[in-house]
């Protein structure tokens, strides 16, 4: 028969109070709690973990939706999210938005009704109301990696416009002029986007239609349909940005199928420093996104939210993307 609080008080001689308050992370005398972790290992004690959410209100649980489980992105920021919570005594429920808002919205609502304490978000959608249920149920909630049309979340990101401003700055910088971009109309690629013109106009540059390409999503296949059309250009651009990990992956893959090589017949840049910089030859040069903090610094605004219980305006976080020099953008000889 499993070990339970009863033969703890038998085996340390204490109050049932005293350990119950222990077992619920309150603070005890030092000699208390030295007897109460000795006669826990020695019955092999395990909470019943039911039991203690009906008194304390809590599953210590944390809802992780993210908007495609297949990414890689998403994958390592599940990672360390997961370590993070861990190592404060917290699980993570995973679930997947596979890129859909009513899917999302579905995800959000599952959370809530198995009663997580809180809930890690990658949107898919831009409309706040996918959050009403989160919200009425009393939920904390932060977003991780994109904003919502409202101010009214935490949320931690990286300056989007910023980092594809110092990519494309650097690429002007090499002698490029002809400079082609491949991004989505999903939050960041939209910002992403921004930035690429603001780089551009502030150097006075002015794009052809044909070497901007937009998709509903980034994806690999975003970035081979993309780099093959721009291939077939009579008057190819010299450079590319590439901004997602799966669009440069696609684009790559397309490169590879024409023969053509990178930076000798054209440059490229990327974002996130994943599997591809690590196998690509020549190496990439790219915006590396702070993952670990990016999982890390929400979680840890997310408990701070539940454990506090403190109403406060929402936080917003916007970590610094390094641009890496790699060996995939040619030097050209300026005008």
């Amino acid at each position: 028969m499993a070990a339970t609080i009863k033969d703890i008080r038998a085996e340390t001689g204490l109050g049932l109070a005293t350990i119950s308050k222990f077992l619920n992370g309150g603070n005890v005398r030092s000699e208390n709690r030295q007897k109460i972790e000795e006669a826990i290992r020695k019955l092999d004690y395990h909470p019943n973990e039911t039991a203690r959410s009906l008194v304390t209100k809590r599953t210590r649980t944390i809802g992780f939706v993210v908007n495609n489980i297949a990414s890689n992105f998403s994958g390592v920021l599940l990672q360390h999210a997961s370590a993070y919570l861990h190592d404060r005594g917290y699980g993570m429920m995973i679930c997947d938005s596979n890129l859909d808002e009513k899917q999302e919205a579905e995800s959000i609502r599952f959370c809530v009704e198995k009663q997580v304490d809180g809930i890690l978000l990658i949107p898919v959608s831009k409309d706040p109301s996918s959050l009403s249920f989160a919200e009425k149920g009393g939920i904390p909630v932060v977003l991780l990696d994109r904003e919502l049309e409202s101010d009214a979340f935490d949320c931690v990101i990286i300056d989007n416009v910023s980092a594809a401003e110092r990519a494309t700055d650097y690429l002007i910088s090499c002698g490029h002029r002809k400079i082609a971009v491949i991004y989505s109309g999903e939050y960041t690629g939209s910002e992403r986007f921004k930035g690429y013109m603001e780089s551009m106009r502030r150097a006075g540059i002015d794009i052809p239609d044909q070497y901007m390409f937009a998709g509903r999503t980034h994806s690999t296949e975003l970035g081979y349909n993309s780099m093959k059309e721009l291939l077939k250009l009579e008057d190819r651009p010299t450079a590319v940005l590439s901004t997602n990990y799966e669009v440069s992956l696609g684009v790559i893959m397309a490169l590879n199928e024409a023969g053509v090589k990178c930076p000798q017949d054209i440059s490229l840049i990327g974002f996130d420093e994943l599997i591809l910089p690590m196998v690509m030859n020549p190496r990439l040069t790219l915006v590396a996104q702070p993952m670990e903090d990016i999982a890390s610094e929400g979680a840890r605004i997310l408990l701070q939210r539940i454990e506090e219980g403190k109403k406060y305006p929402p936080q917003k976080v916007s970590l610094y993307a390094a641009l890496k020099e790699g060996e995939s953008v040619r030097k050209l000889s300026k005008l």
